[in-house]
């Protein structure tokens, strides 16, 4: 583990100022980097210490923004937002390459050794990068197996990890083989993690507002799919190369 810095970004995407966290880790040296989308509900403290983790790892770590500073903890709000962007492969790939430029700005990172990980709408985000023929490192996505328009998958250039809750209503069986489909006939080297009994957003922990039907916290997978992010990083993109 090393000490970190962390420090409020903004930027504009999507018509918004998003505010993004960003957290590096000591010394002046080039390092390796992750770009950390959020579920829909927007970015919040979570995301923002798994960004300070990563940096205690070695690595630069952007957590990016969606709602342009908001949190939308009222389902229907966030469902009026979130619904629309994923619809819409253009947007997303919008607001990933806004938080992509802020990134590949700071002079800590090796911008030849970048990954992203996603949560839901900002796993999603993470695919269309990677659909979008962005040189990445790695690519997870948890709770967010969305699907591309045809044949963009062949542009992604870098492993995929997709976790997903066995139960998820929102991320149901047809959705995970449609995705895997698609990355299989792309060639994609993709690999399918379902996490037995977990609900959708089975990693995030319990919070103080209404929340869609199907989420649900289940700790024990939650640490488990950290530990399997952790463990593509280190493969995919070792601190030391």
């Amino acid at each position: 583990m090393t000490t970190i810095t962390t420090r409020t970004v903004e930027y504009l995407a999507d018509g918004l100022t998003m505010i993004g966290h960003l957290a590096l880790p000591s010394g002046t040296d080039r390092r390796p980097a992750v770009l950390l989308g959020p579920e829909g509900t927007g970015l919040s403290d979570i995301e923002r210490r798994r960004a300070d983790t990563l940096a205690e790892l070695g690595y630069v770590a952007l957590a990016f923004d969606i709602h342009g500073g908001r949190y939308l903890g009222d389902p229907e709000e966030m469902l009026a937002r979130c619904m629309p962007l994923l619809a819409d492969p253009d947007r997303m790939r919008g607001i990933g390459h806004a938080a992509l430029d802020v990134l590949r700005a700071e002079p800590r990172i090796d911008p030849d050794r970048i990954a992203a990980v996603g949560y839901g709408t900002g796993g999603a985000i993470a695919l269309e990068l990677g659909r979008d023929g962005v040189n990445l490192r790695a690519i997870a996505t948890v709770n967010g197996l969305t699907t591309g328009r045809p044949d963009e998958a062949a542009r992604i250039r870098c492993p995929v990890w997709a976790g997903v809750g066995s139960e998820d209503p929102i991320m149901p069986p047809a959705q995970r083989d449609a995705f895997t489909a698609e990355m299989q006939a792309a060639g994609v080297d993709w690999r399918l993690m379902v996490y037995g009994g977990a609900l959708h957003a089975f990693h995030h922990p319990p919070v103080d507002h209404t929340v869609l039907p199907g989420v649900g916290y289940h700790p024990r997978h939650a640490q488990r799919a950290w530990h399997d992010v952790v463990d593509l990083l280190a493969e995919c993109l070792p601190v030391a190369e």
